[in-house]
């Protein structure tokens, strides 16, 4: 079913959404983002004149109760946000009152989904690999079943809209969906988009397209590489895995970052690429610095001549020049992990010139560009340039997994 279509009126739903956000000290939201985000799904629940029932995660409590990642700490910016004030469940697992109560056009949040074991499916204090452990996997499996089913039976409607937990099967984002049929399970807006967003890239690609991988470690993106490598037809690997690459091919990177297990795996990328005609871009140099640090000095180095006591901290001038070139002339980009260590404003230049590029491409050229993951996110809004670019994902690790060819539980469950 798809959200558009259908008509909230006197239906109770509950709607996973992905308020995860970030507090101070004092439990106050510091970023609401994601909170606004789900709103085109809560209006049309309650624009529809259905019962609003969300429920969330918040941090990694680990099946304890955490006071300081209780929800009940943004049900006032959630009311603000939303035009309509929202009550709260302060047990989750026992909510049929408040649930019950609740009339068309109200709202109601739970308490954070990871206080209850279940929602996430793990047993705990059991040590993996042992024959506990599978018992105590097999008990788990149930109780989050009826976990799963004590949420769903608040409400006549599921709706899925926290992407950023995709990947994940758990109670709320995966195994509820069981106990709603066909008609009354679905998408919301923002997770539709994200599956768009991803399907244009990966599946309705225009060429030439280029894929933008960087970060620190390869371990975290090879699958996603080696996917891409089927699909792209230009693949530029810069920040700190860049150095794996180049050290992998006989290079003296200094002490940059790097992962000495994973050069056999660069080499093959490399080979893989070749084969392929993918063209495959690393930096020709680097901007460096003998401490991990803003203010350190600055000097610039060829990429397989760092000395032994300086690091590679961003992208040089002339190998942005080169990049420039082929995101220009692409029709779809994907950009994933910052160029350099852009938190440093004075080893940002190469990742915020990344930043204008896709947006250049985007905005003058007509290129469709996703960009997702983290840092990639920060550095765009950091830049300015969130609205210049076709799609901001929401979802790091989900897009991550989508992207590295992995069927995503939150999406798949919806499709059964």
């Amino acid at each position: 079913m798809k959200i558009n279509d259908f008509n909230f009126a006197g239906q109770k739903a509950i709607v996973r959404v992905d308020f995860n956000v970030p507090l101070d000290e004092n439990g106050n939201v510091t970023d609401d983002t994601r909170i606004r985000g789900a709103l085109p799904t809560l209006h049309k629940v309650l624009t529809d004149g259905g019962s609003l029932i969300m429920m969330s995660h918040m941090g990694k409590p680990k099946g304890k109760v955490k006071p300081e990642l209780s929800l009940s700490q943004i049900v006032k910016n959630v009311s603000e946000a939303l035009g309509v004030p929202v009550k709260f469940a302060k047990d989750a697992a026992n909510a049929e009152a408040e649930v019950a109560a609740l009339k068309p056009g109200e709202a109601l949040l739970l308490e954070n989904l990871r206080f209850y074991a279940e929602e996430e499916g793990k047993p705990i204090g059991v040590e993996k690999g042992t024959p506990e452990y599978e018992v105590a996997k097999k008990e788990m499996k149930v109780r989050q079943a009826d976990f799963a089913k004590k949420l769903a039976s608040y409400a006549d409607v599921y709706v899925n809209d926290a992407f950023g937990t995709a990947h994940r099967k758990h109670a709320s984002t995966a195994v509820i969906a069981d106990y709603f049929d066909a008609e009354h399970k679905m998408l919301g807006f923002l997770m539709e988009k994200e599956v768009t967003a991803i399907d244009n890239v990966l599946k309705n690609a225009e060429h030439p397209f280029t894929a933008i991988i960087g970060g620190s470690k390869v371990s975290s993106k090879l699958g996603v590489i080696k996917n891409l490598l089927d699909k792209v037809d230009n693949l530029i690997i810069g920040g700190g895995m860049g150095y794996t690459f180049v050290k992998a091919q006989g290079g003296k990177i200094g002490h940059s970052l790097h992962e000495d297990d994973l050069m056999p795996e660069a080499l093959n990328v490399i080979a893989a690429a070749k084969e392929k005609g993918v063209k495959l871009l690393l930096s020709e140099a680097s901007i460096c610095a003998q401490e991990f640090s803003n203010d350190a000095e600055r000097k610039e180095f060829p990429i397989n001549q760092i000395p032994d006591d300086w690091q590679g901290m961003d992208a040089d001038p002339k190998t942005l020049e080169g990049w420039k070139k082929v995101i220009l002339e692409s029709k779809t980009i994907l950009w994933n992990g910052p160029v350099g260590v852009f938190e440093f404003d004075n080893f940002a230049h190469g990742t915020e010139e990344i930043a204008k590029y896709v947006a250049e491409a985007t905005q003058k050229n007509g290129a469709f560009s996703l960009v997702g993951g983290g840092d990639s996110v920060a550095a765009v809004n950091k830049f300015g340039l969130g609205d210049k670019v076709s799609y901001v994902s929401t979802g790091g690790g989900a897009m991550l997994e989508a992207i590295e060819g992995k069927v995503l539980p939150g999406v798949a469950a919806i499709g059964k």
